[in-house]
């Protein structure tokens, strides 16, 4: 018995690139078609809330079972009809009970957030479409956003309610091979062996086949069910999908199922290519973008057609966005971003290549203006003078005029002017400068979007190395923030109210920023701290200290 089965989803998440408007007679004859062909399980569309959603002829955006059972072909006795219900967008309690003339199944979608903040209600929800007597699969959108305890406390879910098939789901196109391993390896290990598990990608890498190759492979090893989604000629939003055609191929070639595979190549030519001609997926750099990013697509089509923009633009403008909300588009929001990014854009290419013919391969020095400056003065003027490191201090002005100044913050900046003393000085491009001679570094690339505090000044530096490849980082003054205000900085007059009520909260965050780049930053750079600080214990696990 053959333990892969192919889902063909044109009709649902194909179709949301001409916004699932397909005529009735494409709908009924890509359904009867897909059976034709031996396909396992043809998902038919969308199931919508019939109190926000009107429904109109001519598309798989359906409100009512009953209006899908034109499409179902109950002469085709193994094949699985299914629409996809999303959490909150659908009436599910006037889902009418199964009764064999249409659909067999409901794919039910919810995110990490849904579950987290509203576990009762999707269980609920759960509990109705099996009292109604479908089969259920559960979708876990976006699986890549699931911690391994987070996924392993999900499966222990699904094992409870038992549903038909519990999905991987890339939904943003952002896995790579090794994360497909990991998901599907905890979820095989620790989900009851008779649930399927369904796998679902898009092409931003341009890996969905690869993956499901892979998948295929490692479910030889446990003798699971199986399922792999994809759509016609790849057909879907932006990147697009996997391509059914050759996951049939594949599996008639190299596994003997007996799949109609001309069959799918001449639906294809009858009802696909006709879309191609005014609506693109497929690989694409911002396709890409809204992999990496992890990102909704719309998102990323939105600022392609919208602006004039380079890549490197589109990517910082994303990046800008809260990964919280990323994985949903506002256009005002965006908007707003991008008029933010262009006031403050700096091209910086020749600025970073100056900063790397000074810095790249060299140990530096960073002054944090931490109050153990002050106790760690002589232990500080001794390390530079015996490792005569690239010095540079942050926010203020250190006493040797040789020290490079950073300058992330406007107002430490405007008491730079009586000090400067040809001293050479960054500054990020959110400070407006007040001479020709400051290096000017693009802010958007600085700074740690998601957090509260993104824009603390050491950050944002330490996020410049990064680009320019020291060979060690030694920070001294780094010292964390307590409730003890008159002992977190060099200079009392540097303190403000925030440090006094968020100081827990600010250094919890920076702890995590610091994380993040020690983890991240060029191969090879060891990091260093010389003086105490409540971060120091960040680089003790990093690769290179």
């Amino acid at each position: 018995m053959k333990n892969v089965r192919v889902l063909d989803c044109t009709l649902r998440d194909g179709g949301r690139i001409i916004d699932c408007a397909f005529q009735n007679q494409e709908i009924k004859e890509i359904s009867q078609r897909l059976a034709d062909a031996k396909i396992d399980i043809i998902e038919l569309g969308f199931l919508r809330d019939w109190r926000k959603v009107e429904y109109k002829e001519n598309s798989t955006f359906f409100t009512d079972v009953d209006q899908i059972r034109p499409f179902v072909n109950r002469n085709k006795k193994n094949i699985i009809y299914a629409a996809f219900v999303d959490f909150g967008m659908c009436d599910i309690d006037s889902l009418k009970p199964f009764d064999g003339t249409s659909i067999d199944a409901i794919r039910f979608g919810f995110t990490k957030k849904n579950y987290a903040e509203q576990k009762e209600e999707v269980l609920r929800w759960i509990d109705v479409i099996k009292e109604k007597g479908y089969k259920l699969f559960i979708q876990g959108v976006n699986s890549l956003n699931y911690s391994d305890r987070e996924l392993l406390e999900l499966v222990d879910m699904i094992n409870n309610v038992h549903p038909y098939s519990f999905g991987i789901v890339d939904t943003y196109g952002a896995m790579y091979m090794d994360d497909v391993d990991r998901l599907y390896g905890l979820i095989d290990h620790n989900m009851e062996p008779d649930i399927c598990i369904n796998f679902h990608s898009h092409n931003n890498y341009q890996l969905s086949f690869a993956f499901a190759q892979e998948v295929i492979k490692l479910s030889g090893t446990s003798n699971r069910q199986i399922i792999i989604d994809g759509t016609l000629g790849g057909i879907g939003k932006v990147a697009g999908n996997l391509n059914t055609e050759l996951i049939v191929d594949y599996l008639v070639r190299k596994k003997y199922y007996d799949y109609e595979f001309e069959d799918i190549l001449d639906m294809i030519d009858d009802y696909i290519y006709k879309y191609s001609l005014d609506h693109k997926w497929g690989y694409s750099t911002p396709a890409m973008l809204a992999g990496v990013y992890k990102s909704h697509p719309n998102n990323i089509i939105y600022l392609t057609k919208k602006f004039r923009l380079d890549t490197k633009d589109i990517g910082e403008i994303l990046s800008m966005i809260d990964p919280a909300v990323r994985q949903r588009y506002d256009y005002d929001n965006i908007q707003k971003l991008y008029t933010e990014y262009v006031a403050d854009k700096v091209d910086d290419h020749t600025q970073i290549e100056q900063l790397k013919r000074l810095i790249e391969g060299k140990e530096v020095f960073v002054m944090v203006p931490g109050n153990s400056l002050n106790t760690y003065r002589q232990e500080i003027d001794d390390y530079i003078s015996k490792n005569h490191p690239i010095v540079i201090s942050v926010n203020f002005v250190a006493e040797h005029p040789e020290i490079i100044s950073f300058f992330g913050n406007a107002k430490r900046y405007s008491r730079l002017k009586e000090k400067r003393n040809g001293r050479k000085v960054i500054i990020s491009s959110n400070v407006k400068s007040d001479t020709d001679q400051d290096i000017v570094v693009n802010y958007h690339s600085l700074i740690n979007r998601g957090y509260k505090y993104f824009e603390n000044s050491t950050i944002m530096l330490l996020n410049l190395l990064k680009r320019v490849n020291p060979r060690k980082v030694t920070i001294a003054g780094f010292d964390g923030f307590s409730e003890n205000v008159d002992k977190n900085y060099v200079d009392a007059s540097y303190q403000n109210e925030r440090h006094i009520t968020e100081f827990k909260e600010l250094n919890d965050e920076l702890a995590k920023m610091f994380g993040e780049i020690v983890e991240t930053m060029s191969p090879g750079c060891r990091f260093d701290m010389i003086t105490p600080s409540k971060f120091k214990a960040v680089i003790n696990g990093n690769r290179n200290s």
